[in-house]
C-alpha cells in the first residue's frame, strides 16, 4: 500500500511539473518612435541614443551639483512619514507572499493530548459487553500530513500573482521615492527663485529710496513738483508692497519643503539668500532623455502596472483551475496508550496512510464560468489602464521636454528685454535729471525695468523646475533591476 501511494504521488508530481493551467504571461511591448518630438539635439540627447545610452544616477538630483539640495533630498528619504508608510505596504505584501507560498508545500503537525473518558453501560455497546462500560485515561502523541497535488498548476499561478502583488509593491515603494525627490527638488528651485526675486526687489526697493530722496530734495529746492514727489513715494511704496507678498510666498514654499523633509514648518528650514548669492541660479543641467523604447524599463508606475499585468494573468489561470480536479493526500502517524509509561511502545503505535482524495466540480450553477470571465476581463481592464499609463507617461515626458525647450527661447529673449529696459532706465533718470522730462518717464522706466528683471529670474527658475520635470517623467535614476526583468518572462 505504501509503495502505491508514493508510485501516485510520484506521478502526480511528474504531471505537475508539465502542465499549468491558464495562459503564460507576455510582456507587453513598449512605445516605439525613434526619439521624442521636443528633444533638442545636444551632445547629451545625441549620446543617449547609442547602443548603451547615458543615464541619470541613481541619486539623479546631484546632476545639479547642489550641496543644499543633496543633503534635503537625503534626510527627505529618511525621514518623510510617506516613504514609511510605503515601506510598511511593501513588508505586507511580502508577508502576503509568503503566506501564499506556504500552500506549495506539505502542511505537518505535531499533537499531544490526554482524556479520561467513561462509556455508558447502558447503550448498545455497553449491553453488548454484559451491561459493563469502559473507563480510562487516554494519552496521544502523534503527527499528521496533509498536501495538495497541484497536478494543473492552480498553485502556482496563485504563488505567481502574489509574487507579482510584491513586486508591484516594491515598485510603488520606489515611485514614492522617485516623486518625494522630484517634489524635493521643485519646492527647493522655488524657494530659490524667490531668494533671487526677494534679492531683486531688494535692491529695487533701495534704488527707489534714493530716488525719492533725490526728488524730494530737487522739489525742496524749486528744480520738481509735488506730483513727482508722489510718484516717487508712490513706487517706493509698491515696491515695498511686492517684497511683502514675495516674502509670505517664500514663507509657503519652505513650509511645504518642510513638511517633505519630515520636519517641523514651525522651525526655519533654510535662511533666506542674501545679494548676490541668492540671485545667481545656476544653468539647468543636461537630462540624457534617451529613446521612447526605454521609458517601459525607466519609469516606476509603468513596471508597476506591468507587474499588476502578470498578477491578472495568473488569476486567469487560477479561475480555469476551479474546472479541474484537485488531488489531496492526507496522513497520520503517532502512539496512543491508556498508561504514559506504555506510550512509546510498539503496540501503542497507531498509523493511517490516506485517503489519497480526488474532487473533481460536477455541477456549480456556472460559479466557476462566471469566475473565470470575471478574470479575463479583469486581465483586459488591466491591459486598457497599462496602455493609459503608457500614453501618459509619453505625454508626460513630451510635456517637460517641450516646457525646457520653451524656457530656452523665452529666457533667450527675455535676456534682449532686460538690456532693453536696464538701458531705457538709464536714459529715462538722465532726461529727468537735465530737465528734459517729468519723472513720469522714470516711474515708468523703473517698473519696465523691474518687471523685466523678475521676469528673467522667474523664467531661470522656470527652466530649473523644468528640468525637474524631465527627470521625473523619465523616471529618475531608477532601473527595472533583475527582479523586474522575472516579470516579462513566462513561468
Amino acid at each position: 500500500m505504501l509503495k502505491k501511494l508514493v508510485l501516485a504521488s510520484a506521478l502526480a508530481s511528474a504531471l505537475a511539473a508539465c502542465s499549468t493551467v491558464g495562459p503564460d504571461f507576455a510582456a507587453p511591448a513598449g512605445p516605439s518612435g525613434a526619439g521624442y518630438r521636443h528633444a533638442a539635439a545636444t551632445a547629451a540627447t545625441a549620446a543617449t541614443a547609442a547602443a548603451d545610452p547615458a543615464r541619470l544616477p541613481a541619486r539623479w538630483w546631484t546632476v545639479f551639483g547642489d550641496a543644499t539640495l543633496d543633503a534635503l533630498e537625503a534626510r527627505a528619504l529618511r525621514d518623510n512619514p510617506g516613504v514609511l508608510v510605503a515601506a510598511q505596504r511593501l513588508l505586507q505584501a511580502q508577508a502576503q507572499l509568503g503566506v501564499v507560498r506556504a500552500g506549495q508545500a506539505p502542511n505537518l503537525a505535531v499533537g499531544a493530548g490526554v482524556s479520561n473518558a467513561r462509556t455508558s453501560s447502558e447503550t448498545s455497546q455497553g449491553i453488548a459487553l454484559g451491561g459493563r462500560s469502559i473507563e480510562g485515561n487516554n494519552f496521544s502523541l502523534g503527527a499528521s500530513l496533509s498536501y495538495e497535488l497541484d497536478l494543473w498548476g492552480r498553485v502556482r499561478r496563485v504563488v505567481e500573482a502574489a509574487d507579482a502583488q510584491a513586486l508591484a509593491a516594491q515598485i510603488d515603494r520606489d515611485g514614492v521615492l522617485l516623486m518625494l525627490s522630484g517634489q524635493v527638488a521643485a519646492g527647493y528651485w522655488q524657494l530659490r527663485g524667490l531668494d533671487a526675486e526677494l534679492a531683486i526687489l531688494e535692491a529695487a526697493l533701495a534704488a527707489r529710496g534714493e530716488a525719492r530722496q533725490l526728488v524730494e530734495a530737487r522739489f525742496k529746492a524749486g528744480l520738481s513738483n509735488e506730483l513727482d514727489v508722489s510718484r516717487a513715494r508712490i513706487e517706493h511704496a509698491n515696491a515695498e508692497t511686492d517684497l511683502h507678498e514675495l516674502r509670505r510666498q517664500r514663507n509657503t514654499v519652505e513650509h511645504a519643503l518642510a513638511t517633505l523633509v519630515g520636519a517641523s514648518p514651525s522651525q526655519p528650514l533654510l535662511p533666506a539668500a542674501q545679494g548676490a548669492a541668492a540671485a545667481a541660479l545656476p544653468l539647468p543641467p543636461a537630462i540624457p532623455v534617451g529613446l521612447p523604447a526605454s521609458l517601459l524599463g525607466q519609469r516606476p508606475d509603468l513596471a508597476a502596472s506591468v507587474a499588476q499585468l502578470r498578477a491578472a494573468n495568473a488569476q486567469v489561470g487560477v479561475a480555469e483551475g476551479a474546472f479541474y480536479p484537485s488531488l489531496t493526500l492526507t496522513s497520520n502517524f503517532g502512539f496512543a496508550s491508556e498508561h504514559l509509561r506504555d506510550l512509546a511502545s510498539g503496540g501503542a503505535r497507531q498509523f493511517s496512510l490516506g485517503p489519497l482524495a480526488l474532487s473533481l466540480p460536477v455541477f456549480d450553477g456556472g460559479r466557476n464560468r462566471a469566475n473565470l470571465a470575471l478574470s479575463k476581463a479583469r486581465y483586459e481592464e488591466a491591459v486598457a489602464n497599462h496602455q493609459a499609463r503608457l500614453l501618459g507617461a509619453l505625454r508626460e515626458v513630451e510635456d517637460a521636454l517641450s516646457d525646457v525647450e520653451g524656457r530656452q527661447r523665452q529666457g533667450e529673449a527675455q535676456a534682449g528685454s532686460q538690456q532693453a529696459a536696464a538701458r531705457a532706465l538709464l536714459v529715462a533718470q538722465a532726461r529727468y535729471e537735465r530737465g528734459l522730462s517729468t519723472y513720469l518717464d522714470v516711474t515708468e522706466a523703473q517698473r519696465s525695468s523691474l518687471a523685466a528683471d523678475r521676469t528673467a529670474s522667474q523664467i531661470r527658475t522656470q527652466r530649473l523646475l523644468a528640468s525637474v520635470a524631465v527627470a521625473r517623467a523619465l523616471g529618475g535614476g531608477w532601473t527595472q533591476g533583475a527582479a523586474l526583468a522575472t516579470v516579462a518572462k513566462a513561468p
